[in-house]
């Protein structure tokens, strides 16, 4: 069956997701509409869903890049999740949505209307608790597993098939601030969660970034790394001292 089938047949079995998504399949014309009004339906109020719907089908009808590559995230979220399908997953994984709204989000970007992705991306990021910028450059095949607590920097680029847990911060060290000022993961990299990887640094392809790993070095190819570790040094010339 087709996405849109497989997710009539949910709504079918519980008939209370129209009332929660505020959509029945039936409405939809194609994946692209579906998942603008699942995106829709993570925001509570009434005229706020049917604008973001609209907002975000505008953008994937411009953009059928951004749909291509949300439909393939789909796919490999609920191949590396086996306990699911790709319909829960588009309904009920708040990592994928956190990912369809930088989709979403980044779609809007590139098709000039900026404003109007920062505002997606703060709408839909409060539901869904995640922070990524529309302006990141991110690949293909990418699975974020819960999705809660991430942020992803203006400047991050992530690479095809890598896999994010919940937490990870791919983030500014405040002192490398040149044109990358956020981390670059390669293919097929994973970040294990509440890792924190900052400044323009390389993560390598296939790397691991272990659960809580803070990473301020590049990591070559292949690679573990693991183990935060605090250590009480002078301030050096340059370093971040805040805002003050």
């Amino acid at each position: 069956m087709t996405l849109i089938e497989d997710t009539a047949q949910l709504f079918h079995e519980e008939p209370a997701l129209a009332a929660l998504y505020g959509f029945t399949p039936d409405e939809v014309q194609n994946d692209a509409d579906l998942l603008a009004a699942v995106l829709a339906g993570l925001v509570p109020d009434a005229q706020a869903r049917h604008r973001i719907r609209d907002l975000v089908g505008e953008a994937f009808a411009a953009d059928a890049g951004s749909v291509a590559f949300a439909l393939e995230d789909l796919v490999a979220t609920a191949e590396r999740d086996l306990s699911t399908d790709a319909a829960r997953v588009l309904l009920f994984a708040p990592g994928y949505q956190g990912l369809l709204s930088y989709r979403a989000s980044h779609a809007l970007l590139m098709s000039g209307r900026d404003t109007a992705a920062a505002a997606i991306k703060a709408m839909l990021g409060r539901q869904l608790s995640v922070d990524i910028a529309p302006e990141a450059q991110i690949g293909r095949r990418v699975w974020l597993d819960h999705g809660l607590g991430v942020v992803i920097g203006r400047t991050a680029v992530i690479e095809d098939d890598v896999s994010i847990w919940h937490g990870v911060t791919l983030g500014s060290n405040f002192v490398s601030m040149g044109d990358r000022r956020h981390p670059l993961i390669g293919k097929g990299a994973v970040l294990g969660g509440h890792s924190v990887i900052l400044g323009g640094i390389d993560i390598g392809e296939n790397a691991v970034v272990a659960a809580g790993a803070i990473v301020t070095k590049s990591i070559p190819a292949g690679k573990t790394v693991y183990g935060p570790k605090a250590t009480i040094r002078d301030r050096k010339p340059g370093s971040f001292s805040g805002f003050t």
